[in-house]
């Protein structure tokens, strides 16, 4: 079966860490940018940060640029969203999701989205 699995969601203070971490199974990264996205209640879902295929450029949000890194593993077909210095505002569910073309940012023609893992961040 064709699917992205996150997991590492959880409930963490401000200014804590965490690390996502989404699983391709049934076919690899290889021929797909890869973008975490994350939706907070209320509000649209937004890119957080997205890689080409490539490698060799990686978007962050303006509001996570310092704090979040993003990194991959093509052994494990795996990808990892590093989070530090979590704040409130960050408490969304995140998604990855996979892109057959990305344009600018997150902008693009997603392929593939995973579950989510739900992030909660307390003051």
């Amino acid at each position: 079966e064709v699917q992205l699995v996150e997991s590492g969601g959880g409930l963490v203070q401000a200014g804590g860490s965490l690390r996502l971490s989404c699983a391709a199974s049934g076919f690899t990264f290889d021929d797909y940018a890869i973008g975490w996205f994350r939706q907070a209640p209320g509000k649209r879902r937004e890119g957080v940060s997205c890689m080409r295929s490539s490698e060799s450029v990686t978007y962050y949000a303006d509001s996570v640029k310092g704090r979040f890194t993003f990194s991959r593993d093509n052994a494990k077909n795996t990808v990892y969203l590093h989070m530090n210095s979590l704040k409130p505002e960050d408490t969304a569910v995140y998604y990855c999701a996979t892109l057959t073309r990305l344009l600018n940012g997150c902008s693009g023609v997603v392929h593939l989205w995973g579950q989510g893992t739900q992030v909660t961040v307390s003051s």
